[in-house]
C-alpha cells in the first residue's frame, strides 16, 4: 500500500517566506506540529492508502489532465476554523484555475474508486498543525495577516507518495506531469 495525493508545488522563494512566518508562529504558546518548508505545497487530491497496482492507472489518469500553466497568489496566513482551529495554512488565490483542476481530477479519478470529497475545494498550503491550543496563537497569526509570500506559475502537478514517520512524513515524487 501506498499512502499517495495529487499536489502542486510553490516556488522556494514563498517556501522560504512561509518558512519565517513559522519562525513568527513558534513565538506563540500554542504546540504546532510545523511542516518542513521544503514539503510545503497544495493538495489538490488526497487519495489515501491506494494498492501498489492501482499506483500505474492514477498516473495514466493524471497524464492525461489538461490544464493551463496558472498563476498562484499565496496570500495571508490564516486558520482552517477559527472556532475550532486544528490547521495553520496560507490562503491561495488563483482565479479559479485550481478548482477548475480539482474538479477535473475528481472527474477522473471517479472510475478508480476514489469518491469525491464532500466538503468544498478551498486551496491552501499547510504551514502547520495545532496540537494545543492557546489563545496566543490568534493573536500571533493576527500579527501575520498583512503579509503575502509571493506568486509563482504552475506549470504541472505531482503524484507524492506520502511516507509517515516519528519525525514527520516522507515525500516522494512518484510522477510529475507538466503542461
Amino acid at each position: 500500500m501506498v499512502r499517495a495525493f495529487v499536489a502542486l508545488e510553490l516556488s522556494d522563494e514563498i517556501k522560504s517566506r512561509l518558512g519565517e512566518a513559522q519562525n513568527i508562529l513558534k513565538k506563540c504558546n500554542a504546540r504546532l506540529t510545523l511542516v518542513e518548508p521544503k514539503n510545503i505545497h497544495i493538495t489538490v487530491k488526497f487519495l489515501g492508502d491506494v494498492e501498489d497496482k492501482k499506483i500505474q492507472d492514477i498516473a495514466t489518469v493524471l497524464k492525461s489532465i489538461v490544464c493551463k500553466p496558472f498563476l498562484v497568489n499565496v496570500e495571508k496566513v490564516t486558520v482552517n476554523n477559527p472556532r475550532r482551529p486544528f490547521t495553520i495554512w496560507c490562503a491561495i488565490n488563483d482565479a479559479g484555475s485550481n478548482g477548475q483542476l480539482y474538479q477535473q481530477i475528481e472527474r477522473d479519478l471517479l472510475p478508480l474508486g476514489f469518491t469525491p470529497e464532500s466538503r468544498r475545494f478551498n486551496p491552501h498550503a499547510t504551514i502547520a498543525r495545532i496540537k494545543r491550543y492557546e489563545p496566543s496563537l490568534m493573536e500571533t497569526i493576527k500579527s501575520l495577516e498583512s503579509r503575502t509570500y509571493g506568486s509563482c506559475m504552475v506549470t504541472g502537478l505531482k503524484l507524492k507518495k506520502s511516507t509517515l514517520t516519528p519525525q514527520g512524513p516522507i515525500y516522494e515524487d512518484l510522477l510529475e506531469v507538466i503542461w
